[in-house]
């Protein structure tokens, strides 16, 4: 059962929106209230206004159960192996390896107050990316499922 166009329409602008925010949440997870698991769930409402203004037939051939245990499985992989790389480097499980390097997310924290950038984190940003991704494959599967058991009712 199709929405009405305005409705459709609507969906599809907004849609790329709420992915962006959803990222947006991910990625600051270490500066504000947010993070891997709740930015992930902004995304995986996307999904959901998808399903709502189109059938869920259209839906399931843009966004597989494939497609979305895929997605899962890299979110942990990459995970776990954010976690692995300090014991390859010769430091403790889960050690923050990126910290104070000047690599990507590295650098220093002035002294003083917080200013609050993206790159002083070290390793907590890759792995709030990695739990925002395993959660937008996740949410994306149970929502998919959910609604592959509606069916459309017929006017008689």
């Amino acid at each position: 059962m199709n929405m009405s166009k305005i409705v459709r329409s609507t969906a599809n602008i907004i849609f790329p929106f709420i992915l962006v925010f959803g990222f947006y949440i991910i990625i600051h997870g270490h500066l504000t209230p947010g993070g891997g698991f709740q930015g992930g769930a902004v995304a995986a409402t996307g999904f959901v206004l998808m399903l709502v203004a189109f059938s869920p037939e259209i839906i399931k051939k843009k966004f597989s159960t494939d497609s979305m245990k895929y997605t899962e499985a890299l979110g942990l992989l990459l995970f776990i192996v954010t976690a692995f790389v300090a014991i390859a480097l010769g430091t403790t499980f889960f050690f923050n390896w990126l910290a104070n390097g000047g690599f990507i997310f590295g650098e220093s924290v002035a002294f003083g107050a917080n200013p609050g950038f993206l790159n002083t984190a070290g390793t907590i940003p890759l792995m709030n990316i990695a739990v925002g991704i395993e959660v937008i494959g996740a949410m994306g599967l149970i929502i998919l499922h959910m609604l592959s058991g509606i069916e459309e009712v017929k006017a008689e």
